[in-house]
C-alpha cells in the first residue's frame, strides 16, 4: 500500500469501521479484528483488493423493501494486527488511535503462540482486554 490508500483505509475505519477484540468461537479469549460494515459492497471490495486480506460478509437482510443489502469487510488475527501497524499513523479518531496503539504494541505480548495460557499469562491477557474495553 502506499501512504494515500493507507490514509484513506484509514478514514474509512475512522469513519465507518471498528477495531475490535472479538471472540470467533465459543471457547477462545477475544481476538483482534478490524472490520468496515457498508452497503456499498464496490468500497468494500475495493478494501479487500488493497489490503489483500480479509472476507466479505453479506448480512442477513430481513426487509428488503425498506433495507438495502449491507456488506461487512472484516480482517482478523494477525492480519488485523498487520492492518492497524500499516493505518494507524492516518487514524484520527482518538478512540481508535488508542485501541489501534494497545492492540499493535501490547496483544502479541501477552497472548502465547501456542494458546495454552499459564496462570500469569492468563491474567496478563485478561488485563489487556480490561484495559481495551475501558477505551
Amino acid at each position: 500500500m502506499i501512504d494515500t490508500e493507507r490514509a484513506y483505509i484509514a478514514g474509512i475505519v475512522d469513519g465507518e469501521g471498528s477495531i475490535m477484540l472479538t471472540r470467533f468461537h465459543k471457547n477462545q479469549l477475544p481476538s483482534p479484528c478490524v472490520s468496515v460494515a457498508s452497503t456499498d459492497k464496490e468500497l468494500l471490495l475495493w478494501l479487500q483488493k488493497i489490503i489483500g486480506k480479509g472476507r466479505i460478509i453479506n448480512k442477513r437482510n430481513y426487509n428488503r423493501a425498506k433495507h438495502k443489502d449491507s456488506y461487512t469487510y472484516r480482517v482478523i488475527y494477525d492480519d488485523a494486527i498487520e492492518l492497524l501497524r500499516e493505518i494507524s499513523p492516518f487514524l484520527i479518531i482518538e478512540t481508535k488511535k488508542k485501541r489501534a496503539k494497545l492492540i499493535i504494541d501490547k496483544y502479541k505480548k501477552v497472548t502465547p503462540r501456542n494458546g495454552r495460557y499459564n496462570d500469569e499469562m492468563f491474567k496478563k491477557k485478561k488485563a489487556l482486554i480490561e484495559e481495551f474495553m475501558q477505551l
